[in-house]
């Protein structure tokens, strides 16, 4: 069976050319969504999976009505592959049915894959060059200059410690004695905090 699947980004834009060329091509069904292709919730688009059988053809007017991204068409089309359902493209001249449509969409796969490996190159080289300059990558620590008084305060009263418990630094500056711990940990991991 061919089952459509229209979609606009808006409200306002209509869905005849679509329908149209969905309905000359022999889709049985058609599902239709008004909403913005990179919306991650695409009711219709899940709608439309839930309804594939083996031996069914997914068919678009346009390749970009169906993925937000090129990798996002690759994993829709490759969950498709999963169930044994073909995919077409009408407007691109993609068949998944034949060896043709099979190796263009196979191009497309290995150039997003192309494009990923070479991103990650990239950040690794950058963080590779963050390093030797003395920088250390990741997310910042986000504590306030409120908490970064009290790690500073913590860490000063526990290493001039007259006899002074974890305990006692605790209660002085008003945390907990789990909290005064885990301020000890930070100011020994950021000792120039």
């Amino acid at each position: 069976m061919n089952i459509g699947y229209a979609r606009v980004s808006t409200q306002d834009q209509n869905l005849d050319l679509q329908m149209d060329a969905l309905n000359k091509v022999g889709c049985e069904v058609i599902f239709k969504e008004k909403i913005s292709g990179k919306s991650k919730e695409r009711p219709e688009l899940v709608k439309l999976f839930d309804k594939l059988r083996k031996g069914d053809t997914v068919v678009v007017w346009k390749l970009d009505r169906l993925g937000r991204s090129l990798k996002d068409l690759i994993d829709l089309v490759a969950k498709m592959q999963q169930l044994e359902v073909s995919f077409l493209s009408i407007q691109d001249s993609i068949d998944t049915k034949t060896a043709t449509g099979r190796f263009t969409f196979n191009i497309f796969a290995s150039l997003a894959e192309f494009e990923r490996e070479i991103i990650s190159e990239r950040t690794k080289a950058g963080l590779l060059a963050a390093r030797a300059r003395g920088r250390k990558g990741g997310r910042p620590s986000g504590y306030s200059k409120e908490t970064l008084a009290k790690i500073k305060a913590v860490k000063a009263l526990y290493e001039k410690n007259n006899g002074t418990s974890v305990q006692e630094i605790a209660n002085s500056l008003n945390i907990s004695r789990a909290t005064c711990y885990r301020y000890l940990k930070v100011a020994e991991k950021y000792p120039n905090r």
